[in-house]
């Protein structure tokens, strides 16, 4: 049986993904108030949704502490530089928050008593709602439908927190080598625009 999860994870995971929110707010030159409905609906979105599916609480509606570090979270996009958002930290943010709710999404639905196979997939889902609820709102391509590994990322972390917790191993230390797998799958995609074969690939090798 895999141990619940300590609140603090919850909130760390909520922290990194309100700040994509923000930063995203930030880059579209947006209002301080914008900014902090994205790093709301980021940060709570992804966690939202798995909780809605396993029968639980909305974690962010009973831990009074998740408002205020995103309201935090979204002060600390506003006050700071512009210059220290330029280039690709929203994606690498993006990337440990994305590998962070994978995780937090396929442990919380063990704990819950869900079956190995549909817990992965619910931390798949998981890890990556958030990112689509941001992508939506701001009416930009959806970062899924770009061609880099982003779903196989969530995917590699949330498969090696099933693998182990079906090998009875240290909740802290799984969970910690799953994140630590999914961001390094994510941050390569991100480093050397790694991808998978698409359809339109695929179409026009058998035509060849």
């Amino acid at each position: 049986m895999t141990p619940a999860l300590p609140p603090m994870l919850d909130l760390l995971g909520t922290a990194v993904f309100a700040l994509t929110g923000a930063l995203l707010a930030a880059r579209l030159r947006q209002t301080f108030v914008t900014m902090a409905f994205f790093a709301l609906v980021t940060g709570v979105g992804g966690g939202s949704l798995r909780d809605m599916l396993i029968g639980a609480p909305a974690f962010w509606l009973h831990d009074p502490w998740v408002a205020p570090v995103i309201f935090g979270t979204a002060l600390v996009a506003w006050f700071t530089p512009t210059r220290w958002w330029d280039g690709s930290l929203l994606e690498w943010a993006d990337a440990a928050g994305l590998a962070a709710f994978a995780v937090l999404g396929t442990a919380k639905a063990l704990a819950f008593g869900v079956a190995p196979v549909p817990a992965a997939v619910l931390g798949v889902v998981t890890g990556c709602a958030g990112g689509v609820v941001r992508d939506v709102i701001a009416g930009v391509p959806s970062i899924i439908m770009r061609p880099e590994l982003y779903v196989t990322a969530a995917a590699l972390a949330a498969l090696l927190t099933v693998l182990g917790s079906l090998a009875d191993l240290p909740a802290v230390f799984v969970w910690t080598i799953a994140w630590a797998g999914g961001f390094a799958l994510r941050g390569a995609a991100i480093r050397w625009k790694l991808a998978l074969p698409s359809y339109a690939d695929r179409q026009g090798q058998n035509r060849d």
